[in-house]
């Protein structure tokens, strides 16, 4: 829809989302991908917790998808698939193919990426626990992340901000989904974190995860990466993995006698 100068207002955008997904249902377009940059703006979706919000009253936008919190903006690929799947929907299998589609595109530029069980979007491993540099000259042991309850790292500067996660080692999410299904139609989508400006995640608790952060591909490739350069990439593998995937309703195991 539009990138850079260009780049589309989010509500315009979710707004073409639910024409879109209304004339799917009705077989009046084929399946669709939306791509496109938004200016910066945070959205939320329907589990976000308030201790997840900006602090400093920035607003947030609520959204209908699943997930939490996360920040869109300049220099992040969004796409939202409007996709038809058969019923009862495998909303797992959706993920995983969007999953799929964006590690094939990060590792065609020269990055490794993987999932993490029990969280959804694409991530850069950090090291093994006992290997990552102390924090403030503590051990991991006390890792008030994992100690505290209470803690939150939107208070406590740089040394535990979302961005800084590479410089600890730790693991950190490049891609982000989140999406919802309506009348068998799903929609929202994923964030792919070309070359933005991560700080922009510090302001709340991304996608309600404490203990890891945010990266992105020019910051893990040490190199400039542009939206333009990866686009192409992007289409190619979720045109190839949506195409050819073999839809199929998600199974439903029935309780024994």
């Amino acid at each position: 829809m539009g990138f850079g100068a260009e780049a589309v207002d989010y509500q315009e955008a979710w707004d073409e989302q639910r024409r879109v997904h209304a004339a799917r249902f009705a077989d009046e377009v084929p399946d669709t991908v939306i791509l496109l940059e938004h200016p910066p703006v945070y959205t939320a979706g329907r589990r976000t917790e308030n201790s997840e919000r900006p602090l400093d009253g920035t607003p947030v936008i609520d959204v209908d998808r699943g997930g939490k919190i996360t920040w869109h903006g300049p220099g992040q690929l969004v796409g939202y698939p409007i996709q038809k799947l058969p019923r009862p929907v495998d909303v797992v299998a959706h993920v995983r193919r969007l999953e799929e589609a964006l590690i094939r595109t990060c590792a065609e530029f020269g990055l490794e990426t993987t999932r993490v069980e029990g969280r959804s979007g694409v991530w850069v491993l950090g090291d093994p626990v006992e290997q990552r540099p102390a924090l403030g000259g503590l051990s991991l042991d006390f890792d008030p992340r994992l100690q505290d309850e209470e803690f939150d790292p939107r208070l406590n500067g740089p040394e535990y901000a979302p961005s800084n996660a590479g410089q600890r080692r730790e693991d950190r999410k490049i891609a982000a989904i989140g999406i919802r299904v309506a009348k068998g139609v799903t929609m929202h989508g994923f964030a792919l974190n070309v070359n933005p400006d991560n700080k922009w995640f510090d302001r709340i608790i991304p996608c309600g995860i404490r203990d890891a952060g945010v990266a992105s591909l020019a910051g893990e490739l040490g190199r400039d990466v542009t939206i333009e350069e990866v686009l192409p990439v992007v289409e190619r593998h979720l045109t190839d993995i949506l195409e050819n995937a073999e839809l199929k309703p998600r199974v439903i195991e029935k309780a024994s006698a």
